[in-house]
């Protein structure tokens, strides 16, 4: 009995002595973190034979958690917005350093508490002296680095952050890394930092430049030719001439600049050699600006040179219009040679020949007939061909064409020779219009006075009108008026639909014999998108005629394409109205010459509005012409003084033209006529 209650005694001892114990402490514990860690590091130390082994089974905790660095990346559009530059940059390098305490820390359970007190003193020296770093480094980005810089910067310490904390969690086994090498590894990861730094300030004025460049193609071109007039104004200052080294010099210079500019409109287009004579240049410059001591003659001879270059200004100005315009009235030579070659060969057929088929159609009014008056041959083929390349039924399609009496041949061997497929087409001689004289037409007697005459022929007479554009001789020509005696030439017809001879048609015309003009006579497209197509620009408004009779701001319309209700034009007299209009303007007060003035006058409140897509002006003085509204048009109009014909078209626009001439003709290369 005595042994039975040593041995419960011994058993109590033994086993629920220290269970009561270790359950006391146990309690304490959970209470507690501190008393934690005194039981964590109680269990992972075991005594044997009086040595402290680690307990490698155990699983090893860190007394915080570990939190991985936070990652902030900004894009380069994004870091404009920043609060502040100086905290990003030292929160970021803050947050790289505790994730390097961090990543220690999971160290701290497995060692003794000698190395223990150790390690924990080398983190918080190698925690300050990574703050101070930090802070050098964020005074000196400050005053070097841009927000761009800043989020790249933001990015590059995230990552040597991550490749620290990597490190330390994968070379656990390795704790006695001296902080020499910490040191020595923080210093490296500065030092690239500013690299980076300067690497990306040194980019910066290549991106301003290529930015420059873009936005202005000819930048360097222009600072150039700058250089160039400051060097004209030096080398005629007084300062200059005395310094016979320097004159010599700058001379040298601009004869280098002049020589790399040549005819050069672009920077891509400069040598390569450019910047370097452009450097060379601008040193020139600055040491002849230091030699000119006396300012009031600078100022004064660029005064003089602005003078000068304005004075070339208005001079080139006055010869270009001079130019344009006797270009525009001349005839090319092969233009020329054309009708010649052309007259020479119709006179050589025989009578029979001299006539066209299909004469039946030239008064049916049931079909689609068109009027022409020209005096160009190869204009008035474009006018044909394009018509019939769209029309729906050419055969329905009939061309009166009136020419003047120079003409007349060869008009009509052009398309005897070249005939207009199945369309029928008609040529006339003005002068066999008998019923067409001065006691019947106003303006043909005028044409022919003796002021009319004056007027073009002595242009040097002080009264006489300055505006060359009134002096073309298109004026003179009863051709040009002909589009007011329209029921006389066409007796038995209808309708009659009204083309220039510059036009070329796009599209198919036969919707307009449809239309209802609603009683009007005219059917036109406005021109009422620009000031100076109103009534105003063309009609003398200080005339009380012309103030009492109609609107400043009235919409003008075009010439070129119009279709006429000939029905109408009879019911209301319209030749009538042209005649008495035309006698009140026999001095030219009411308008100057032309047919325009007139047309809107004979036909004011008698016009109807066709829509815009039918005709298209502008493409003889416009290079700007909408795109969309060519591509959209029926007939486009080369109104103007650079017609498609002309060495001074509009080259853009010539093509449209040029489609329809065949330059392959016998006669066209006989005469030399190119595209």
């Amino acid at each position: 009995m005595v042994v039975r209650n040593l041995v419960l005694v011994l058993l109590f001892v033994t086993v629920v002595a220290p269970i009561v114990l270790y359950t006391d402490r146990l309690g304490t514990f959970k209470t507690s973190s501190s008393s934690r860690d005194e039981f964590v590091e109680d269990v992972t130390t075991v005594t044997l034979n009086g040595h402290n082994e680690r307990l490698n089974v155990l699983p090893q905790e860190s007394a915080t958690t570990i939190k991985e660095p936070i990652r902030i990346v900004y894009s380069d559009t994004s870091t404009k917005s920043l609060p502040n530059s100086d905290d990003l940059d030292l929160q970021d390098t803050r947050i790289a350093v505790s994730g390097q305490v961090e990543s220690r820390s999971t160290r701290v359970l497995s060692m003794t508490d000698e190395e223990e007190q150790d390690q924990r003193t080398n983190l918080i020296r190698e925690v300050t002296d990574s703050l101070e770093e930090a802070n050098d480094s964020n005074e000196h980005d400050t005053d070097t680095t841009t927000h761009k810089d800043i989020g790249e910067d933001t990015i590059d310490a995230d990552d040597q952050a991550d490749q620290s904390s990597d490190n330390a969690s994968q070379n656990t086994q390795n704790m006695e890394i001296k902080h020499e090498q910490q040191s020595t590894q923080h210093e490296q990861q500065s030092t690239q930092t500013s690299s980076k730094v300067k690497k990306k300030e040194r980019r910066k004025p290549d991106t301003s430049i290529q930015n420059d460049q873009t936005a202005m193609p000819d930048a360097r071109v222009r600072q150039l030719k700058d250089q160039i007039i400051r060097a004209k104004v030096y080398i005629s200052l007084p300062a200059t001439r005395n310094n016979p080294h320097f004159t010599r010099e700058l001379r040298g210079r601009m004869k280098e600049v002049q020589r790399v500019l040549g005819d050069v409109r672009k920077d891509s287009e400069l040598p390569r050699n450019a910047y370097d004579k452009l450097k060379a240049m601008e040193q020139t410059l600055a040491k002849g600006k230091q030699l000119q001591d006396d300012c009031a003659s600078v100022v004064k001879k660029l005064r003089a040179m602005l003078h000068s270059t304005e004075e070339q200004l208005r001079v080139h100005k006055k010869q270009t219009i001079f130019l344009t315009q006797l270009t525009a009235k001349t005839i090319p030579k092969g233009l020329h040679c054309l009708p010649l070659r052309l007259t020479t060969e119709y006179y050589t057929l025989n009578s029979s020949q001299h006539d066209f088929p299909n004469q039946e159609k030239l008064e049916d009014p049931q079909l689609f007939h068109y009027a022409l008056f020209s005096d160009n041959v190869l204009a008035a083929a474009v006018v044909v061909n394009s018509t019939i390349t769209y029309a729906k039924d050419p055969s329905k399609h009939v061309f009166h064409i009136v020419t003047d009496r120079l003409n007349y041949a060869a008009m009509r061997m052009w398309f005897l020779a070249n005939p207009p497929g199945k369309a029928s087409i008609q040529v006339q001689n003005i002068e066999e219009f008998t019923w067409l004289n001065a006691s019947y037409s106003p303006v043909l007697k005028q044409l022919g006075s003796q002021s009319m005459i004056d007027y073009y022929f002595r242009a040097h007479r002080g009264n006489s009108d300055s505006n060359l554009k009134y002096r073309n001789p298109k004026y003179l020509s009863i051709l040009n008026h002909l589009r007011f005696y329209l029921p006389e030439i066409f007796p038995k017809l209808n309708k009659v639909l009204f083309l220039d001879d510059d036009i070329v048609v796009k599209k198919d015309l036969t919707a307009l014999w449809s239309l209802d003009l609603k009683g009007n006579v005219n059917g036109a497209v406005e021109t009422c998108g620009e000031s100076f197509h109103r009534f105003d620009r063309y009609l003398n408004f200080s005339n009380p005629l012309i103030s009492k009779n109609f609107d400043p701001h009235a919409c003008g319309w075009a010439y070129g394409m119009n279709i006429f209700d000939l029905d109408q034009w009879k019911r209301q007299n319209i030749t009538g109205v042209y005649h008495r209009w035309q006698k009140l303007n026999q001095d030219r007060t009411l308008w100057k010459l032309g047919t325009l003035p007139p047309g809107l006058i004979t036909f004011w409140k008698r016009t109807y509005p066709l829509h815009r897509s039918w005709h298209v002006l502008g493409l003889g003085y416009n290079p700007n012409v909408n795109q969309k509204e060519i591509d959209r048009a029926a007939v486009i109009h080369y109104n103007g003084n650079m017609k498609p014909w002309l060495e001074i078209s509009i080259p853009k626009y010539r093509n449209y033209w040029t489609r329809y001439v065949d330059y392959d003709h016998l006669y066209l290369r006989e005469c030399n006529i190119n595209p």
